[in-house]
């Protein structure tokens, strides 16, 4: 319903109760015809009142305070006026009203509902959330308290006051005060933003506050191991035990394309005889539970029987005694200094080493490595093939230079 006309006023109001001169203080709203009253719980003389102005007489200290006390109200008024517009409901004298003077039971705030999303993705935790999903949005929540405490300096902010305004001026928080870089920005907004949509879909606010605002992610350069590198890593002999462990672990997730946590988890009940009577690997990833099926190349096969990984009686044990993570990458940066590498080696490198140097280069369709690495869309593997044309602008430069050497003569 389109607001047609709009009135606020103030007015005194005997009532039994009224001693003397002074009288009930009231306002009343007009929207469209439908008028509303409400009590202003101030008195004030009968003979110190402009009905025409709707304020006080005077220029006593009494005649201010009652004058700015209703100059506030008609501020407020107007106020959630505007956030009725943003919101793109009715401006009618009911619903002015209910954001006005509504049980504060019915209020709902964005913290609260972030937690309690939080912690029912908590309680499902190992079933439809990973660990490290969980903990991300733990991280996104812990943010935006920061961000309404230095912003709005509130424990908790309305649903209802939530706009574009909030999601610029927390874009550029998270870009100042946190210091975070623009992908890392975007992500805790997209978390945020997963919450949000809820509240869209629950009807608890009418407008997407994100629905101006664009999520920008910036393309990321991945590292990967070249052929030479690899070979290097292949060829070491480590005289420390836990290194030379750590070098086989990483080598066959250079093969498989395997994340750590899959071949942590890695059992020999997930080896299999595939279509070409070779040995595949068949497990359903951790990060996004898709089933990927991996021929097995003869580095890995060979690291796989180094471990005894086939052993009769070991059926439901791990394939390699892996370190956790944290430690993983640790030792991976020793292994780095001893082999010369100038890159910062992480276990995930392996991974993209896979994409590019292991297959993509080799010739493997694009649609061939994406179901191996287990991505859900073609998408997430085509910066893999981004870094092969870098790699081959770089490498024709080389070749350029060579040629302009020479010159063509008839």
């Amino acid at each position: 319903m389109l607001e047609k006309s709009f009135g606020l006023l103030f007015f005194l109001k005997k009532t039994d109760s009224s001693d003397g001169l002074k009288r009930k203080l009231y306002g009343r709203i007009t929207v469209n015809g439908i008028a509303k009253e409400f009590s202003t719980k101030r008195t004030w003389f009968k003979d110190r009142w402009d009905q025409n102005a709707n304020r006080a007489i005077g220029n006593k200290e009494d005649s201010k305070t009652i004058n700015h006390y209703l100059d506030a109200l008609v501020a407020k008024v107007y106020e959630v006026k505007r956030e009725l517009i943003t919101s793109g409901e009715d401006i009618s004298t009911e619903n002015l009203f209910q954001l006005l003077f509504g049980k504060t039971d019915d209020r709902k705030f964005i913290l609260e509902i972030f937690k309690n999303e939080n912690d029912k993705m908590k309680s499902l935790e190992g079933k439809d959330f990973a660990t490290g999903t969980i903990q991300r949005y733990e991280t996104s929540l812990s943010h935006t308290r920061e961000f309404i405490k230095w912003k709005y300096n509130v424990e908790d902010l309305e649903l209802r006051k939530l706009d574009y305004e909030f999601i610029k001026e927390y874009d550029f928080w998270l870009k100042t005060v946190r210091n975070c870089s623009q992908n890392t920005a975007s992500k805790y907004l997209g978390n945020f933003k997963k919450i949000v949509l809820q509240c869209v879909k629950l009807g608890w606010i009418k407008k997407d506050p994100f629905s101006q605002f664009k999520l920008v992610k910036k393309d990321v350069i991945r590292e990967f191991l070249t052929e030479d590198e690899l070979k290097i890593l292949l060829k070491k002999k480590f005289s420390i035990e836990r290194l030379s462990l750590v070098r086989d672990i990483f080598i066959f997730s250079c093969f498989t394309g395997m994340a750590y946590i899959d071949v942590f988890r890695l059992t020999p009940s997930q080896f299999f005889t595939g279509v070409d009577e070779q040995t595949w690997i068949s497990y359903t990833r951790k990060k996004t539970d898709n089933l990927t099926k991996i021929p097995l190349l003869p580095q890995a096969l060979f690291l796989i029987s180094k471990y005894d990984g086939f052993n009769e009686g070991r059926f439901n044990e791990k394939v390699f005694p892996c370190f956790s993570n944290q430690k993983m990458n640790a030792y991976l940066k020793e292994i780095a200094d001893l082999c010369s590498i100038k890159k910062n080696l992480t276990f995930h490198m392996a991974r993209h080493t896979f994409a590019t140097t292991v297959t993509l280069t080799n010739g493997i369709p694009i649609e061939t490595v994406s179901r191996m690495l287990g991505h859900k869309s073609l998408k997430q593997t085509q910066h893999y093939a981004k870094i092969i044309d870098k790699k081959i602008s770089e490498d024709m430069t080389l070749l350029q230079q060579k040629y302009l050497q020479i010159n063509i003569q008839y």
